[in-house]
C-alpha cells in the first residue's frame, strides 16, 4: 500500500492520470457526474458561436445533429492485469473525433454514377464496426473524379443522417474553388473540414499559408490539415504547420501521410496545446501514436475498424505491449489497403465485395479492378477472420 500510494502522489505531481487518481486531460469537458465526455467546436481554444458548449452532441448549421462517443475512462479492463500496472504510464484520450475515423470509399452503382443509398448504408456499416468518424470526398473517396454537385450531395446526406461526424473534403489546388466548396460543406451540417495540400501547381510555404488561413477564415468549422506529399508534390513544412496552428484558432489538427516519424515528433513537441494528429498511413499508427498523435484517419477501418480501435485505445490507455501485439498480427491486413498494381482505393473496395458490402467499382483513371485482385480480397479477408476466430 505505502509503494502504491507514492505512484499515484508522484503520477499527481507530474500530471499523469493513474489508477485511482483523477485528471483533466485537454480538449474534455467533466460532467456534474464526472464523467469526462468529447468536446468538439470550431477551435482549440473552446466551443465557436456556432458550435457551442455541449454535452456530447453538436448541432450543426441545419439543426442536423451529431452524437459522439462518451469516454468514462481509459483505464484497460484486461484479465490478468493488476490495475496498477499502468500507474506510471501517461493516459492519453483519443481526440476529438474519436480514435478511428475512415476515410470513406465513395460508393458507385452499375453504370457508374453516385450510390447514395450506398454510400448511407456503407456508413452505418462502418458506424457498427468500430469507425467514429467518416471522412468524404479525401483520397481514398475518389474526390478528383467527383463533381462539385456530387460531393456536396454526398456531404448532405450523410452529414444529414447519420449520428457520427461528418469530415468534408471540401478543398482542391484552387483556393477560391475550396473556399466555396468549404463554406457549402458547412451549410449543408458537415461537423469539420480535411484540407488537403493544394497538389500539382506545388506552391510555396507562403502560399500553403495563404491557401489553408482563407479555407479556416471561410468556416467555423474544425479544419484538419491533409499532408500527404507522396500525392500532391509538396510537403507542409513543419515551420508551416505550427505557423497555422499557432495563428489560425479553427486549424486544430493535421492528418499525418507524410511518413516521417521523426519529423512529427518535432511537428508535437512544438505544436500548441490542443492541436492534434491524426494518422493517415495506417502501418505507421502505432509509430506515430509513440510520438504524440491522437488516432487515424484509416483505410483498413473499412474492414478491421474494432481491430484498429483496439490497437490505438490499448496505447492510449498505457497498454503497449497489447497495442504491439494487434499492431503486429494485423501488419498484412493493412497492407492489403495499396500497391503499384492496385493503388488505394481500389483494394478497399475489392475488399468491400469480398464482404458483401456493395461500393460498386472506381472510376477511371483507376478504373475496374483486375480479376486477381478481387481473389486476393477474398483470400485476405479469410485470413482476417481465420486470425478472429482464434483470438477467441
Amino acid at each position: 500500500r505505502p509503494l502504491r500510494l507514492s505512484r499515484a502522489l508522484l503520477g499527481r505531481a507530474r500530471g499523469f492520470l493513474v489508477p485511482g487518481v483523477t485528471g483533466r486531460p485537454p480538449l474534455r469537458s467533466l460532467s456534474a457526474q464526472g464523467s469526462a465526455k468529447l468536446l468538439v467546436s470550431g477551435s482549440r481554444d473552446g466551443p465557436s458561436a456556432r458550435t457551442p458548449s455541449f454535452d456530447g452532441t453538436h448541432r450543426a448549421p441545419g439543426s442536423h445533429e451529431h452524437t459522439y462517443r462518451n469516454l468514462d475512462t481509459c483505464e484497460p479492463s484486461l484479465p490478468g492485469r493488476h490495475p496498477g500496472s499502468f500507474a506510471l504510464m501517461r493516459k492519453r484520450v483519443p481526440g476529438r473525433f474519436g480514435a478511428v475515423a475512415t476515410a470513406m470509399v465513395t460508393p458507385f452503382d452499375d453504370e457508374g454514377q453516385l450510390d447514395l443509398d450506398g454510400a448511407l448504408s456503407l456508413a452505418r456499416y462502418l458506424a457498427d464496426n468500430g469507425t467514429e468518424a467518416v471522412v468524404l470526398a479525401g483520397t481514398t473517396g475518389e474526390s478528383p473524379v467527383l463533381s462539385d454537385p456530387e460531393r456536396l450531395e454526398l456531404f448532405s446526406v450523410l452529414a444529414e443522417s447519420l449520428t457520427i461526424p461528418v469530415i468534408a473534403g471540401s478543398t482542391t489546388n484552387d483556393t477560391a474553388h475550396s473556399v466555396e466548396l468549404t463554406r457549402q460543406a458547412e451549410a449543408v451540417g458537415c461537423a469539420a473540414i480535411l484540407a488537403v495540400t493544394p497538389y500539382y501547381n506545388r506552391p510555396s510555404q507562403l502560399g500553403l499559408v495563404r491557401h489553408f488561413t482563407a479555407v479556416a477564415q471561410a468556416t467555423s468549422l474544425p479544419v484538419i490539415l491533409y499532408d500527404i506529399p507522396l500525392r500532391t508534390g509538396r510537403k507542409i513544412a513543419t515551420d508551416t504547420i505550427l505557423q497555422l496552428a499557432r495563428e489560425v484558432p479553427n486549424i486544430v489538427g493535421v492528418k499525418d501521410a507524410a511518413g516521417d516519424v521523426s519529423g512529427t515528433a518535432r511537428l508535437l513537441a512544438q505544436a500548441p496545446e490542443g492541436f492534434e494528429c491524426y494518422s493517415g498511413e495506417d502501418a505507421l499508427t502505432l509509430a506515430l501514436l509513440s510520438v504524440g498523435a491522437v488516432g487515424g484517419i484509416c483505410v483498413a477501418s473499412h474492414w478491421m475498424g474494432r481491430e484498429i480501435g483496439e490497437m490505438i485505445t490499448s496505447y492510449l490507455a498505457g497498454d503497449v505491449e497489447r497495442a504491439r501485439q494487434v499492431n503486429a498480427e494485423t501488419l498484412d491486413f493493412v497492407a492489403f489497403q495499396s500497391s503499384d498494381d492496385a493503388p488505394n482505393p481500389m483494394p478497399a473496395k475489392a475488399m468491400l465485395r469480398a464482404m458483401g458490402v456493395s461500393a460498386g467499382e472506381c472510376r477511371l483513371p483507376h478504373g475496374p479492378a483486375p480479376a486477381w485482385l478481387d481473389e486476393r480480397a477474398g483470400a485476405v479477408l479469410a485470413e482476417l477472420e481465420k486470425w478472429r476466430v482464434s483470438r477467441g
